[in-house]
């Protein structure tokens, strides 16, 4: 999928997590100002780690705030819950990001969208929870509303905005990023992903789409340079690093900016 001569790209995502606004503020320039090519939050409304009932902030607004205070750096939630929000809603939220980001030229959001899984965000703010299936179908549904509402708004996006999907199950969310998807993310393996891409391709086909521009993103969690070198060798070239309060780990995402700059050619 991915060509050989694209570079790779380090996306940090901060936990809206157990840490006040202003220390994500904080980490939001500074780790524009290390060179990471893209910032992530996530879509929740309760700590997904530590304390369940722990600092805690919401995504869509914190992005806004984002858009205008970077000037460089791509950003997007790893990922929306599509189950949230309206789907045309969504299109709108993200048409303004967008356009929030843009310095001059093209915006720099990244419409990175799922599914959704943690119950508890569904009990606690009555969405109805269903099934997985469900939600997946929800999703597949969503997505081509969201991009008939960008055709439609006035003034329409600065840009075709990119979409990340995240998930690697094959009957559904492989489908699903066949279809819609310019980012794949997932946390598989090196040697599975041989597989999942063959599994994108024939969907590509079967639906008529074209997954070949498809960039392919993975974790970096728990992960050492081998495991980075062999999922680079496998087609991967964006990797995703999450951080967390209420200590944030500044010197992790050094040690994986060194090895990206070396991986691309550069001076660390």
């Amino acid at each position: 999928m991915a060509l050989t001569d694209t570079p790779v790209r380090l996306g940090v995502q901060i936990a809206p997590q157990h840490s006040s606004y202003a220390t994500i503020r904080d980490a939001v320039a500074r780790l524009e100002d290390m060179g990471v090519d893209v910032l992530f939050n996530w879509d929740h409304f309760y700590p997904l780690s530590g304390e369940p009932d722990g600092l805690h902030f919401e995504a869509w607004t914190m992005l806004s705030a984002w858009a205008e205070q970077t000037e460089r750096v791509e950003f997007g939630c790893l990922v929306n819950c599509n189950s949230y929000r309206n789907a045309d809603l969504q299109a709108d939220m993200a048409r303004t990001v967008d356009h929030i980001s843009a310095r001059g030229g093209a915006g720099r959001f990244i419409f990175g969208t799922g599914s959704g899984w943690f119950e508890r965000d569904y009990d606690e703010y009555g969405y109805e929870f269903g099934t997985a299936g469900a939600r997946l179908d929800a999703l597949s549904d969503a997505l081509p509303r969201i991009e008939r509402r960008w055709e439609k708004l006035n003034p329409a996006p600065t840009r075709d905005i990119p979409v990340l999907i995240g998930g690697a199950g094959e009957r559904k969310t492989l489908r699903i990023v066949a279809r819609h998807a310019d980012i794949w993310h997932s946390f598989v393996s090196p040697e599975e992903l041989a597989h999942k891409l063959a599994v994108i391709d024939r969907w590509a086909e079967t639906d008529g789409g074209d997954a070949s521009g498809l960039v392919i993103s993975n974790e970096l969690k728990g992960r050492d340079e081998g495991d980075a070198q062999a999922l680079f060798d496998a087609g991967v070239r964006l990797f995703t690093l999450g951080i967390t309060g209420p200590d944030l780990d500044f010197d992790a995402v050094a040690r994986w900016i060194a090895w990206r700059d070396a991986r691309n050619g550069r001076a660390s």
